[in-house]
């Protein structure tokens, strides 16, 4: 490097945070925004019939690396999925320009925006395969579990950022019994297992992202039954937590953090009994791909906050 690059680069490190500030917590939380709007953009790619909108990867045709007026609406609904990938890594890259004079002193923001740099472009390669697989169901699930594991992270930087967890957690943050770590890790636990069986269900369902694309050939009634069993610990764990921090009066983050999931919950539940009992329509299984994600980033969030609290 010249010495005109090196006092550039000088200048440049100059004007970033030297603390977390609120340019980096905006940061945090335009991922999570991100993470979350991509897996509604993946569903409407599935929903619509757009999954081989663009029949090749990375191009979108064999001749064009963009969308073109023959492939019509689905090609722009797969194309604009595709975008969306660039846009998230452009997040996750200014986050780790943001970071770069703290990369030592918050080595935990540091490595999980390292993270999540390096799995969205995975996550488009993924995307690609799909496609090449002509929607192979399995594939299909695991680009989606990723995009939920991509929420998982970015929820964590959005804590870490705020200091609601982690080694920089805000210490005046009140006592919670004892019980509620374990009961939280349970709850996340209950709420990933119910996305991974919710995965196999919409893998043997009829919103296949193509007419002409396979299914994975299990009973879908019979799992969707088995993908109901976490969802309701999921709930227990979500109102016991709720029963608990009312009862003992216990303010702030951690109770609107299980208020929230409990809410959610209980939403995502009415949304999946109605999309069961109605053939499954489009929007509403939008609308459980949408909850769903809120749902595990809330009980990350609260699983979080309970691990790092101080405990009565």
């Amino acid at each position: 490097m010249t010495d005109t690059s090196l006092t550039r680069f000088s200048r440049l490190t100059t004007r970033l945070p030297k603390v977390v500030d609120g340019r980096i917590r905006a940061m945090a939380i335009a991922s999570l925004i991100g993470q979350i709007v991509l897996i509604l953009t993946g569903g409407a790619v599935r929903l619509t019939s757009s999954g081989l909108g663009c029949p090749t990867w990375p191009r979108c045709t064999a001749g064009s690396l963009t969308t073109t007026p023959e492939m019509g609406v689905h090609g722009i609904i797969e194309f604009g999925n595709r975008l969306l990938t660039f846009a998230l890594t452009a997040v996750a890259l200014i986050m780790l320009v943001m970071l770069w004079n703290l990369r030592k002193e918050r080595k935990d923001l540091f490595w999980l925006a390292v993270g999540l740099l390096a799995s969205v472009p995975a996550q488009a390669v993924i995307g690609g395969i799909t496609v090449l697989t002509q929607l192979n169901p399995w594939v299909v699930g695991l680009h989606f579990l990723v995009s939920m594991a991509l929420v998982v992270l970015s929820m964590l930087l959005v804590n870490r950022a705020y200091g609601r967890a982690g080694r920089f957690m805000d210490r005046t943050y009140p006592a919670l019994p004892s019980s509620m770590a374990p009961t939280m890790l349970v709850t996340t636990a209950a709420a990933i297992a119910a996305v991974v069986l919710g995965v196999v269900v919409t893998g043997a369902g009829p919103h296949a992202g193509d007419a002409n694309a396979p299914r994975n050939g299990l009973d879908w009634d019979l799992f969707s039954h088995i993908h109901a069993v976490p969802a309701y610990l999921v709930a227990f764990g979500a109102l016991f937590a709720v029963v608990v921090t009312l009862t003992r009066r216990i303010p702030g983050t951690f109770r609107s953090g299980v208020v929230l999931l409990l809410v959610l919950t209980v939403l995502q539940a009415a949304i999946g009994i109605t999309q069961y009992y109605t053939g499954i329509p489009a929007l509403l299984v939008a609308a459980h791909m949408l909850v769903s994600a809120l749902l595990v980033a809330a009980a990350v969030n609260a699983a979080d906050v309970a691990r790092y609290s101080p405990t009565a």
